[in-house]
């Protein structure tokens, strides 16, 4: 646990607010997938997984945790799976430019992502956004040039919970499994890590998961990333 040199991060509900990012996106998406019914599009947002009553995505949920082809396949059942497959690219498009545009960065996520960066430690991106977007969004809160690289669930043979981006981030680094931490605000996040054999799962409240939800895989739940480098640096003191 203290020989950790690298980090994989999930990016929203981890480096990006969530909520204040995404609603408006989805929403959009949703009232496009109904024609324009705005009581279909409310009902399309909620089976995604947003809490209308609570004004949030909830944990776990589609919307929160699965990728852009989840989500069509969601909202489009009775479409043929290649016309899906077309869709999907048209979604990908979207939220990787709007994402991007609208993207809102947790408080304290920019300065701790520098600390570490600034420490030596290899950074990536592990998220079921697409490659694109999770680019996109990096060069637009102007952190790009810290990271190594960023594996969307275009990007790798099987998106989170498998642990394909860890076995990627390992070849590119040359670091061992057991030298990464994986640090994500849902349960697929972590489930990736422990799959993959990371180092440290680390959970975070930043997002849409509760720490009843992380706490079982996680080795800590932090309240943001903005803690991340003064537990690793006390985890390594105590070593």
């Amino acid at each position: 646990m203290t020989d950790i040199r690298g980090i994989l991060f999930d990016k929203d509900g981890t480096i990006v607010d969530f909520q204040a990012t995404w609603f408006a996106i989805g929403d959009l998406l949703a009232l496009q997938a109904a024609g324009g019914d705005r009581r279909r599009a409310d009902a399309l947002m909620e089976i995604a997984g947003y809490d209308f009553s609570a004004h949030r995505f909830k944990a776990d949920s589609v919307f929160a945790a699965g990728t852009n082809a989840d989500i069509v396949a969601l909202w489009y059942p009775d479409v043929p799976a290649a016309e899906r497959a077309v869709m999907t690219v048209g979604f990908d498009r979207f939220t990787a430019e709007e994402g991007a545009r609208q993207s809102v960065p947790l408080p304290g996520s920019k300065d701790a992502i520098a600390t570490l960066h600034d420490r030596g430690i290899r950074l990536g991106i592990a998220t079921n956004d697409s490659t694109g977007g999770a680019e996109k969004t990096l060069a637009a809160l102007g952190i790009a040039q810290m990271f190594d690289a960023a594996y969307g669930y275009d990007g790798v043979a099987n998106p989170k919970p498998a642990p394909d981006a860890i076995f990627a981030f390992c070849d590119l680094t040359g670091l061992k499994p057991s030298q990464i931490a994986m640090v994500g605000d849902n349960r697929h996040d972590l489930e990736m890590a422990r799959a993959g054999g990371a180092g440290l799962a680390i959970g975070v409240l930043s997002g849409t998961g509760t720490r009843e939800t992380l706490a079982p895989m996680a080795d800590v739940v932090l309240d943001s990333i903005a803690d991340l480098p003064a537990w690793l640096q006390k985890l390594r003191d105590a070593a």
